[in-house]
């Protein structure tokens, strides 16, 4: 069967059958313009209710009845920075199947301090992916064109529905919540999020020398215990500046089916079995190992003024937009058309991970602390791959509706750029290049610099501001610095096709 056919056929029946563990619907809370005015909220809200509720008051066309997007959402205002958070359970768009694809948003809204012009920072995670370094590497340690790449898609079904006869994990992906909660002061903020027992579909990506991309074909599937996202704002007056703190992990890979045609080999933590026969004492950490399997994740950024246009540099003042620059130990600006500086995004806060090997330690109390390698990628080699982020965009799109309340004007610029990846200030790569399988630790930290305002509640111009850019999915790792300080403006490979995946061995 052409690959292509057999991707699409497995992403039907993803789509296509009603799943076991997820309701109907939650039981939903509903977001009020006047929870934008006071100091916090915590809800969780069917975002498509917002949208067909608005829809219906403005004479729009509505999304169908049977589309459900739950999501668990934080807000904090306090002295003049409103930082808005979004984590989706579920997500529904075909009538009572219910998907959970991570996604997992911090986003920031502040006065510049030079042109006090309302600006908006979306960060958004676009997806895992796996690679294989091959011997014409652009980027060692990051996935490039010239790598083997693996996009991988979490969906958290039970996949017996789909494949009954099969050795496929039977699953029902659980979200817990971690409330939000103050510090008796309300100076910090803690709340977060964890997905317990995910699938992720693994797919050949090829980004050609011409930045199109071509979805080959279905890899692997993966099982992980968790994905996890813990996150801590603390406030700082006495020096305008507050952090935000992000803890997250990516749980071990429990289960892998690599396939081979219709057939698959299932590797585990004890070997490799063949319908259900073992064939191998080769586990799947040292599957993992042996071919050099690593892991990253992509992600973009993206801010606007009503105003202004913006533009982005590295700390040595190379372009980032649609670049690719190793930024590891350095950061990014973004800067105002006029030269003021309104952000930072710094890579070098937390350079390392933790790895804990299972192997050693089937605890997981020790851990081995490795180098992240982070760098910007050119844009449309991800943004072109229609086939994998369909979800991401009809949902995304109907996002920026949530900023017309009371801000018209950002709301034009937003639904142009905040929800449009190609629009993107700029995409890149954060990768794990030891991997193996293991449990993944990351904490970066967002530091965030304003001037501080009295506390009062949310001026009338800031009451509607209701924006989910949730563009992707699951580990966000990003460390955001807004600056209110003047800056300089400054100025704003190989022919080789990817290899093929390893292959699985032969059961035999």
């Amino acid at each position: 069967m052409n690959a292509k056919i057999l991707l699409g056929a497995i992403l039907v029946a993803f789509l296509s059958t009603q799943l076991i563990g997820f309701p109907a619907q939650v039981s939903a809370d509903t977001v009020l313009k006047s929870d934008f005015e006071g100091e916090s909220f915590a809800k969780t809200v069917d975002y498509f209710d917002y949208a067909r509720a608005y829809a219906l008051l403005h004479g729009l066309p509505k999304p169908p009845d049977y589309w459900h997007a739950n999501v668990y959402m934080t807000y904090v205002n306090k002295m003049g920075l409103q930082m808005l958070y979004a984590g989706l359970s579920n997500i529904s768009l075909v009538d009572k199947a219910y998907l959970t694809i991570p996604m997992q948003t911090i986003l920031l809204h502040y006065k510049t301090e030079d042109l006090n012009q309302d600006a908006l920072v979306a960060s958004s995670f676009l997806m895992i992916m796996g690679f294989n370094d091959t011997a014409t590497s652009i980027y060692r340690d990051s996935p490039d064109r010239n790598d083997t790449l693996w996009a991988s898609f979490s969906f958290g079904v039970n996949l017996r529905q789909i494949f009954p006869n099969a050795d496929l994990p039977s699953l029902n992906t659980k979200c817990e919540i971690f409330p939000l909660t103050p510090s008796d002061d309300k100076l910090t903020w803690k709340w977060g999020m964890r997905y317990i027992n995910l699938t992720a579909l693994w797919i050949t990506t090829f980004i050609t020398d011409e930045n199109e991309t071509d979805t080959s074909k279905p890899w692997g599937l993966a099982t992980y215990d968790e994905l996890t996202f813990n996150y801590t704002l603390s406030i700082d007056p006495d020096n305008n500046m507050a952090t935000i703190h992000q803890d997250h992990v990516i749980g071990k890979m429990r289960d892998l089916w690599t396939f081979w045609g219709w057939l698959w080999n299932h590797y585990n933590g004890t070997g490799c079995y063949w319908l259900g026969n073992k064939v191998s004492d080769e586990t799947i950490y040292q599957f993992l190992s042996r071919n050099n399997v690593k892991m990253s994740i992509v992600n973009f950024q993206t801010s606007l003024m009503i105003d202004n246009e913006t533009y982005c540099t590295s700390k040595n003042g190379q372009n980032v937009t649609d670049n690719d620059v190793l930024v590891s130990s350095s950061s990014i600006s973004t800067y105002a058309e006029n030269g003021e500086r309104i952000f930072d995004a710094d890579f070098g806060a937390k350079e390392t991970y933790k790895l804990f090997n299972y192997t050693e330690y089937p605890t997981e109390t020790e851990s081995t602390t490795y180098n992240a390698s982070t760098r910007t990628a050119r844009i449309e080699g991800y943004a072109k791959n229609k086939n994998l982020f369909s979800f991401h965009r009809t949902f995304a799109k109907y996002l920026p509706l949530a900023l017309v309340h009371m801000y018209p004007q950002l709301y034009q610029r937003a639904k142009l750029t905040i929800t449009n990846m190609t629009r993107a200030d700029y995409l890149y790569t954060i990768s794990y290049p030891n991997y193996s399988g293991y449990r993944i630790v990351h904490d970066p930290v967002y530091t965030v610099y304003f001037a501080l305002t009295a506390e009062t509640a949310v001026g009338p111009n800031l009451g509607g501001l209701l924006v989910l850019a949730l563009v992707g999915g699951t580990i966000a790792a990003i460390s955001i610095i807004i600056i209110r300080r003047k800056g300089k403006k400054k100025a704003p490979e190989s022919e080789n096709q990817p290899p093929l995946p390893p292959a699985p061995p032969a059961a035999i």
